[in-house]
């Protein structure tokens, strides 16, 4: 070491949120020790794991603080060293918790915050920023019903409650329809890319069987580093994907998720069936979930599925395209619909009523039910099952149809400008598996 030393303490680093001490059982140190930078100083022990300590710059042991075999929490430093390493000084946090250490240069420029810094437990997560994208081409009723010469518009609408839907264009893919509303929600955030950690994105018709949606997303985004994978819940699948994003940051995997939903269901509508060809629509959503920056706290969430309805939504095939050679299958989207719609509104009703009591609100508190946009008749027969009036439900399947995973992010952004803080909000959705979420929100 050179002649410019100076003094500091290191703290363990933190792991789950849920732990708040833990137990050097071996120290392989001792005052005037000189040990180098990624060496093992120690052995510990939480109650969930088991790991090392190592070293995040070379240096010397001036004295350790703990003695072996006893807890001490987190935030309490457990060895002064000294060192030359200057950098270490900007790399530990005031609030006294443990060293960043560099990992994967070659990818990232620093690690996650929460996951290398061993910051306090996450306690409140946010949504920051929404962003959509909607397709510019709009598919009225009466473009469909050239197949469907016995029926007409007011038919559709009476029991859909669409009139006309926004379609893809042929060479559009999800993952572009991801990028496009991911940057206005990154943009919005104010946040920056390479502050993001990770992205998870919600699609039943991804890119390709591989890589994942959200890699490609990634790549596009210029984002390096960062965990990323695909989710699949359906229609309830951006919900999922809050919901697990919130896990992530709870358990110190990183601090701000972008959560996206990105559908194309247009390209695999059967004309002859009735019960699928009039309903979806084409689009994608997204907002990043933060325990950074302040937005929108998310109060209770609620994710849970049922295999009684295993059949009652299905295709059987992979992708956002019909296949060329598909032999003894059924490649088309199908949806039971008197049996889904049954399942639905009682679902969706459950799920209102049980945030608004998880939450602790009352139903009259809530200023608007964002609901996955299925289908205006069985959310009004949800809304009568509930204490909140239909008239705080907001629709808009009749512009745009069914979107999937995608309904209830876009269906925010159209009434974000209105949205007054401390507004309370329920977000709810049903969909293939049969799925089901809801998640509470104080704006």
């Amino acid at each position: 070491m050179s002649n410019d030393t100076f003094k500091i303490s290191l703290y363990l680093p933190a792991q789950a949120a849920a732990e708040t001490e833990a137990m050097v059982t071996r120290w392989h140190v001792k005052a005037g020790d000189v040990f180098s930078r990624d060496q093992v100083i120690a052995e510990v022990e939480s109650a969930k794991s088991t790991f090392e300590f190592n070293a995040p710059c070379a240096g010397k042991v001036v004295r350790l603080l703990v003695e072996e075999s006893v807890s001490v929490p987190f935030e309490k430093a457990v060895i002064e060293i000294e060192t030359d390493d200057k950098s270490i000084k900007s790399q530990i946090p005031a609030a006294g918790a443990a060293p960043v250490i560099e990992s994967f240069p070659s990818m990232a420029s620093t690690p996650p915050a929460s996951a290398a810094s061993g910051t306090p437990a996450v306690k409140d997560v946010y949504l920051l920023g929404i962003g959509t994208y909607i397709p510019e081409t709009v598919i009225p009723n009466s473009t469909l019903l050239a197949d469907h010469t016995d029926i007409n518009d007011d038919y559709i609408f009476g029991v859909t409650g669409i009139r006309e839907r926004r379609w893809a264009k042929p060479d559009e893919m999800p993952s572009d329809m991801a990028l496009k509303a991911s940057k206005l929600a990154i943009e919005r955030s104010g946040l920056k890319p390479e502050e993001i950690d990770g992205i998870i994105l919600s699609t039943t018709t991804p890119d390709y069987m591989m890589p994942s949606t959200a890699c490609i997303l990634q790549d596009k985004l210029g984002i390096r580093g960062a965990l990323a994978f695909d989710l699949n819940a359906a229609c309830s699948g951006w919900l999922y994907a809050l919901s697990v994003a919130k896990g992530l940051i709870l358990s110190g995997m990183g601090s701000n998720i972008l959560v996206v939903a990105a559908e194309i269901q247009s390209r695999l509508l059967d004309k002859k069936d009735r019960s699928t060809y009039f309903l979806f629509g084409d689009g994608a959503g997204a907002t990043v979930v933060s325990s950074v920056k302040k937005g929108h706290l998310i109060r209770s969430e609620i994710m849970l599925a049922d295999p009684a309805g295993i059949k009652m939504a299905r295709r059987e095939t992979f992708g956002n395209e019909i296949p060329a050679n598909c032999v003894n299958c059924d490649p088309w989207l199908r949806i039971d619909g008197k049996a889904l719609f049954r399942f639905a509104t009682e679902r969706f009703s459950f799920i209102i009523n049980d945030l608004i009591a998880k939450s602790k609100w009352d139903a009259d508190e809530v200023r608007w039910v964002v609901p996955h946009q299925a289908n205006s008749r069985i959310l009004k027969a949800a809304a009568a099952k509930t204490s909140v009036s239909f008239d705080r439900f907001y629709i808009n399947i009749d512009r745009l149809g069914n979107t999937s995973s995608a309904s209830i992010p876009v269906a925010l952004s159209e009434i974000e400008r209105g949205i007054q803080k401390k507004d309370k909000l329920i977000f709810c959705t049903v969909g293939a598996g049969v799925t089901a979420a809801g998640m509470s929100i104080e704006w």
